[in-house]
């Protein structure tokens, strides 16, 4: 596989991604929190898009991946900050696909170029989730030594071993989009898997009744977990986006599925 292409940023960090060519709005995939590029959903969008003639862009977050970054610099702020600036590197429209912490990040893009987001397919999006689901779960003697010594260093499954900072708890709550009414406008679809453990279908209340002002459809999928990555799941995902790109209005809440 060739090197990725990448995204120098003014402080000279790098954001590595790969570019499908063909026509827009360009389909953007913005993963999940200590995932990358290369991972299932991300892949089935890139063969639609190759498929399909879809202009497409995939990338790892700072600290991610292939991307270049100390983890202990690691925060929301930085994470929306290179999404901003890798579609300000873009031409035209864009429709972003933020799963799980990526749809915080999605959401906050949109606030920050709503002119540039032709729409936003959400897969379990994890918005706030620093403080409403992350911080909440964490052991005691986890949250205790986060904030008497600044950091702390966990393992979970699929995750693997990392610290966590007090910085990325502080800074992720002046980018909270549950706390007030976003100004998000074009339209939203959400992809929400029921028996998700990790952002429960429960999370997306407080997101609905924010985004007041967009047209928004919610699928609530049966069966699906965190990573929503079964066969029919992808198939959702990838004709989600093609609606999206082709400017279909969602049309509201689906049933179970």
């Amino acid at each position: 596989m060739q090197d990725p292409e990448r995204l120098v940023r003014p402080d000279g960090e790098t954001l590595a991604l790969r570019r499908v060519e063909g026509a827009g709005p360009t389909v953007l995939w913005i993963g999940g929190f200590r995932s990358d590029m290369e991972g299932t959903k991300a892949l089935a969008l890139d063969a639609a898009a190759r498929a399909r003639g879809w202009a497409c862009v995939r990338y790892d977050h700072f600290a991610h991946g292939q991307s270049s970054g100390d983890w202990r610099h690691a925060s929301v702020g930085r994470w929306a900050a290179d999404a901003v600036a890798l579609v300000d590197a873009l031409d035209g429209p864009v429709v972003p696909v933020g799963s799980s912490m990526g749809g915080w990040v999605a959401l906050l893009l949109a606030r920050a170029r709503p002119e540039r987001v032709a729409g936003l397919v959400l897969v379990n999006p994890a918005a706030d989730f620093t403080d409403r689901l992350m911080w909440p779960d964490l052991p005691d003697h986890v949250r205790q030594a986060i904030l008497r010594d600044g950091e702390a260093e966990i393992e979970e499954p699929g995750l693997g071993r990392y610290v966590l900072t007090r910085r990325m708890f502080e800074e992720a709550r002046e980018h909270h989009v549950l706390d007030a009414d976003l100004d998000v406008t074009c339209p939203v679809h959400i992809l929400q898997g029921r028996a998700d453990d990790v952002v429960p279908w429960t999370h997306q209340t407080a997101l609905l009744e924010r985004l007041g002002r967009a047209q928004v459809r919610l699928d609530l999928i049966a069966g699906g977990d965190h990573r929503l990555s079964r066969p029919g799941d992808l198939e959702r995902l990838v004709e989600a986006v093609a609606a999206t790109r082709a400017g279909q209005a969602p049309a509201g809440r689906s049933p179970e599925a």
